[in-house]
């Protein structure tokens, strides 16, 4: 596992490079405690989703950290382990509610599978551009064209070959599926995207979102690297 800064500024290059991605690949990082916020870090400026701060790391190369007051969407904070499911959320009102499904307990069946944190157990989620990270990242958001979906997912499997696995909901696509679920299993994950992180936080509709454990980060960029020059790989046209 890369240490030194400049490892993380080397591997976000790669990613960019080989993928032409719409901005960098985001760094994040769970503090348990007040003493793990790097010194000088700043506070996220309002209250803000948690897939909105992950675009704003993305876009405009923003570093910040964002305790529970922070965090508006209460889904989020709940995922992230920031803040207690909200009677609502637990009781599967509120998707219901929004006509995401066709009966509460479909709802709450889907609710009770959510990935996340203990709740409480976060004191401040971090962010940052990986090439600019003030700390070593536990995950590495990527938002992408299926494409690039595609060669991350092979090089996924370049070194030890295998099956990939994405588990969503169509709910919760930032928070829980690519952050939560990535740092408690260990393993990348996809997610199309959800409505919120479409509507508030500038994903596209021809763009997907990936979490990748940060300790997977340099064998992932090497099969990257060699499967995008393989023979009969499809390349970007862009």
């Amino acid at each position: 596992m890369p240490t030194a800064a400049s490892d993380y500024a080397a591997l976000s290059e790669g990613l960019k490079n080989l993928l032409g991605l719409s901005g960098s690949p985001v760094a994040f990082r769970f503090a348990h405690i007040k003493d793990e916020i790097p010194e000088g870090m700043a506070e996220a400026p309002e209250q803000l989703r948690h897939c909105k701060m992950v675009s704003m790391a993305r876009h405009e190369g923003a570093v910040f950290y964002a305790t529970v007051d922070r965090h508006l969407c209460n889904g989020g904070a709940w995922a992230l382990g920031l803040r207690p499911l909200t009677e609502s959320l637990q009781t599967g009102d509120f998707y219901f509610k929004l006509g995401k499904f066709s009966s509460r307990a479909a709802c709450r069946r889907t609710i009770d599978r959510i990935p996340h944190l203990t709740p409480g157990e976060t004191y401040a989620t971090l962010y940052a551009p990986l090439e600019a990270a003030p700390f070593v990242p536990e995950v590495v958001l990527i938002v992408a064209t299926p494409l690039s979906m595609l060669k991350l997912a092979q090089a996924a499997l370049f070194e030890v070959g295998g099956r990939n696995t994405a588990e969503f909901a169509g709910i919760q696509s930032v928070c829980a599926d690519a952050t939560a679920q990535t740092f408690l299993s260990g393993r990348t994950n996809f997610s199309l995207g959800c409505d919120g992180s479409r509507k508030f936080s500038g994903i596209e509709e021809q763009e997907m979102v990936m979490g990748i454990p940060a300790e997977r980060l340099p064998s992932l960029v090497a099969g990257l690297e060699i499967v995008m020059g393989a023979p009969g790989s499809v390349k970007r046209t862009g």
